[in-house]
Order: C-alpha cells, then structure tokens, then sequence
C-alpha cells in the first residue's frame, strides 16, 4: 500500500503529471506535425540552386524578351540597262530583256507620253525592272542626258512621270587670230562647231566672211557650256562677242526684252539681225560674182550673170536670206531644183541648181531657216549655190544690195536704261580680254 501511495505522489510532483492524458496526447501530435513540417522546407544550398536558373530560360509570358524585332533585309531591284543599237526596235529591246509582247502592250497604251517609245535612236538607253516572276514592273527611257520618262507599274497600269536633270552653267572665253577662216582660227581655239555657227550667224549682217574677212583679224566670244556631273553636254548661248576687221571693232550682246524676245544687238543698241543675211550659206569661195556680161561656162556664150554662185560641197545647208513665204519651189531642167521666196512686196530672193529641198510653195520661213542643200542639179558644172537679188523685179547685187537697205530694228528708247544695264557687265569683260589680248598678244582661251 505504502509502496502505491509513493509511486502515485511522485508523478504528481513531475511536470507531465499536472496534465491530463488527452492533453499529452494533443501536444505530441502538434510537436509530431512541426518536426514533419520543417523536414519538408527547402535547406539554404537548395534555395541557391532554385534562384540560380536563368530567367529566360523560364516560359512565363512575363519573361519573354522584350527588344524589338529586326526586319529582314530585302535587296532592292537592280536596274537592267540596254543601250539602243543600229536597226533596233523597241520589240526587239524587250524581247532581249525577256520581256513579253503583253508588257510592251501594257507601256505603249499607258500614256500618249509613251509614244516617244516609238522614235528610239541609236545611243539612247532603255532600263528595266523586272520582278521575280519576270513581270515589268518599271522602265525608264533616257531621251538625252538631260531628260528621261520613268513607267512605274501600278494598281490600275503604268504611271508615267517626266524626269529632267538641271545643268550646270559654266562661262567660257574664246578667242583666235584669222589666218585662213573664221572656221578655222574657232576650231583651233577649240570652239564648236555650233557656236562657230552661231558666231557667223551673229555677225552676219554686218560682215561678208569671203569678202571682209583678212588675215590678222580677230575675234572674242564668251558663251556658255553645259555640264552634268562634271562632264560637257554642250556649249549654250553666245553671251557677247567681239570682232575685229581692218581696225574696226564690231561688237554684239545678248539681250533679253520684256516680252522675252531675245536677239543680238550693238553697243548702241542696234540689232545685228539685218533685213537679209549677207550670204545664204557657209561658203567655201564664190566661184562666180554678178557680172551683167559673163561668159557662160556650159553654152559658151555672153550670157548676164545675174546672181552670185557660191561654191560648197554638196549638201552644205543653204538658208533663206530673210523672213518670207516660198513663192514657188520645184524643179526645170536648167535651174534644177529651186526655191524662190517673196519677202514682203519689193524683195524676192532666187536659190537654184539644189540638191534637195527643204520646203514647199506658200510655206513660211524665217531667216537662216534651211530652205535646200548645196547640189548640181539642172545646168551646172559642179557643186554650187546661184544665189538670186531683186528689188521690184530688177536683179542686183547680192553682195552689194544689202548695204543699201533699210535699217535694221533698235532696242526702244524707254528700254535702253535696261538694255545698257542688262549688257554693262559682258561689255567690261570684253574689254578686259582685248586689253589682256592686246597687251600680252595671245588669244584668250
């Protein structure tokens, strides 16, 4: 009994002992539970391998990269060039860029622009882009250096646009002492041929080339040149210019009116454009002059000559020697092939033995229009112009006959404080030049 009563008062003193039975149970079950729970969180080395995976290798949306995408470069068509060759026709051009007829069809009714298709020469250049699918898509046409017509495909055709490069203006200085010709001394002082031209057309009415023209003389032009990209294209306008015949300056400037009217005049402000150009041609010589007496070289007789013929090579342009209408133009078996214009009521000029002719009876012309070229045609030994004057129906001189005529046009009084304003710094250049010349006796160039 004693043995019970000690056991049972020493697990009352234990600390187990002041709880119930249930209460012991609930509590290990609760202690059971947390051991479990910590067993199961993840330790510090497995929290390091879990944060150590890259983020972009995770799918969530979030993660996905957000730089921005680069387009896929795509190369842009290449421009096919062919150059128009001798005998070539735009069928053939296309057929030699593996282009269909349906595509030159297509181009040709695009646009009344197209038709300038129709007149391709030697020289130009036809470019082209072509798809994948061997479809035009665009072409474009080089009318000269300056100019060219693009055809771009579209929804409903070909679209068609103009397209014109500006040149650049340069001035150039030219001048040449006459040995021989005014031809030659400008094409040794590496003038063109058209300003050469141009130069002779200039001063045409005040001078006579085989007549006037002496050795020593000589002249200064300053005209423009075009380029493009550094390249010449071609000499422009005469600016002004200047010729020295037996110690007698001649001088000549553009000038520009109101109306836009341009033409040639002196320093007084009178037009070098006479009533009737001095010859009607770029002469080699005169082979026979007006002479009323002449023995006629075919019929051997005395027979008046009353012309002047010009000796030129076949072909040498002839000009209408002032502004008229072509008062008959054909063919007899002594003249050959002629031209004859009335200018106004008293002036008729005759031009016979050509080779070919250039104009018709009742056509209009202008002066230095081409009216035939040089032949020898009809009664004629050779190649030559008979050139014709008369005056109500009378001949006279050709090379005499103009200086009795009335005087040429002059800038309007109220114009001339511009005209001279207009023409002041091209007359200090051509003065500059002749000085330099004059001093230093060397040609400008």
């Amino acid at each position: 009994m004693q043995n019970w009563i000690t056991k049972r008062h020493a697990m009352r003193k234990s600390p187990a002992g002041k709880f119930p039975r249930r209460h012991l149970a609930l509590a290990a079950s609760t202690l059971i539970a947390l051991g479990l729970a910590l067993l199961l969180l993840p330790g510090e080395n497995a929290e390091a391998k879990r944060t150590a995976i890259p983020l972009d290798l995770e799918l969530t949306p979030s993660r996905v990269s957000t730089a921005p995408e680069v387009a896929p470069v795509v190369a842009e068509q290449a421009w096919k060039e062919i150059p128009v060759k001798n005998g070539d026709s735009l069928s053939a051009i296309f057929s030699r860029a593996d282009l269909s007829p349906q595509d030159l069809h297509e181009l040709l009714s695009s646009s009344t622009k197209a038709k300038a298709l129709n007149k391709i020469r030697p020289g130009q250049k036809l470019s082209f882009k072509i798809s994948d699918d061997g479809q035009l898509d665009a072409m474009s046409f080089q009318i000269d250096k300056l100019n060219s017509i693009v055809f771009e495909r579209g929804v409903t055709g070909f679209t068609t646009t103009k397209m014109t490069e500006t040149p650049e203006i340069r001035q150039r200085v030219a001048s040449a002492t006459i040995t021989s010709s005014l031809y030659r001394a400008a094409q040794d002082a590496g003038v063109s041929q058209g300003i050469i031209m141009e130069l002779a057309n200039i001063f045409g009415g005040v001078l006579d080339f085989v007549y006037d023209v002496r050795k020593d003389d000589y002249f200064i032009v300053i005209y423009e040149e075009l380029y493009l990209n550094g390249e010449l294209l071609s000499s422009g306008q005469i600016l002004a210019a200047q010729y020295f015949n037996r110690g007698k300056s001649f001088e000549a400037y553009r000038y520009i009116n109101k109306q836009g009217e341009v033409d040639y005049f002196s320093e007084a402000g009178e037009s070098m454009r006479k009533a009737f150009l001095r010859a009607p041609l770029d002469f080699t010589r005169i082979s026979s002059g007006f002479n009323p007496k002449r023995l006629h070289p075919v019929f051997k007789t005395v027979r008046p000559h009353r012309g002047v013929d010009y000796a030129a090579p076949r072909g040498t342009p002839v000009y209408a020697a002032g502004d008229g209408r072509v008062a008959d133009a054909g063919y007899s078996k002594a003249n050959g092939n002629y031209v004859f214009i009335k200018h106004g009521e008293a002036y008729m000029t005759k031009y016979l033995h050509l080779h070919k002719r250039a104009v018709s009876k009742g056509d209009r012309v202008r002066q230095r229009e081409t009216i035939g070229w040089v032949g020898s045609t009809g009664y004629a030994t050779g190649p030559h112009l008979h050139y014709e004057f008369l005056l109500n129906g009378v001949h006279r001189n050709p090379a005499t006959i103009v200086k009795q005529l009335p005087a040429p046009k002059k800038v309007a009084a109220g114009a001339m404080p511009e005209f001279k304003a207009q023409i002041a710094g091209m007359q200090l250049q051509l003065r500059t030049y002749a000085a330099q010349r004059n001093y230093t006796g060397v040609d400008a160039g």
